[in-house]
């Protein structure tokens, strides 16, 4: 029997159901995520709407998709709020709708004011993406 791409299943071992997203992830999940010892994990299940024309998962979903896996992990390691200054990502593989896209990130450096994060997002073992960011570390007003 074959499960329907709109059919999410159960997430991958140790994930649950991420909340608190804004809208825009909000829209684009549902994620997952799970504690690591050295940064953060998440993932989401490809549906159809991630997809391009040719079935494949879309770039800007796999860039959204690792700006907040990034992001994510330049928060749990600073406290702070991050946004996005510099995204780089290098594509190296294809997904497709039914994948489950497990990504992984940590934090390589941090200062006062910035994070230098790296990560990638893979399927089944096979990296689709590799991205790197600095962020902004955000930090409440006195």
């Amino acid at each position: 029997m074959t499960r329907a791409v709109d059919d999410v299943g159960a997430p991958p071992d140790g994930f649950v159901l991420q909340a608190g997203r804004g809208a825009f992830t909000t829209h684009n999940g549902p994620y997952y995520t799970k504690p690591t010892d050295d940064g953060v994990a998440q993932a989401f299940y490809a549906l159809g709407r991630h997809c391009n024309g040719v079935g494949l998962i879309h770039g800007g979903m796999l860039s959204a998709f690792l700006d907040g896996l990034l992001a994510g992990a330049a928060g749990r390691a600073t406290g702070s709020t991050p946004v996005t200054v510099h995204l780089s990502i290098d594509f190296l593989d294809m997904g497709r709708a039914g994948d489950w896209v497990i990504g992984e990130a940590r934090v390589t450096r941090s200062t006062r004011d910035l994070a230098f994060v790296e990560g990638q997002a893979s399927v089944g073992g096979r990296d689709l993406a590799r991205a790197s960011g600095v962020f902004k570390l955000m930090r409440p007003r006195p």
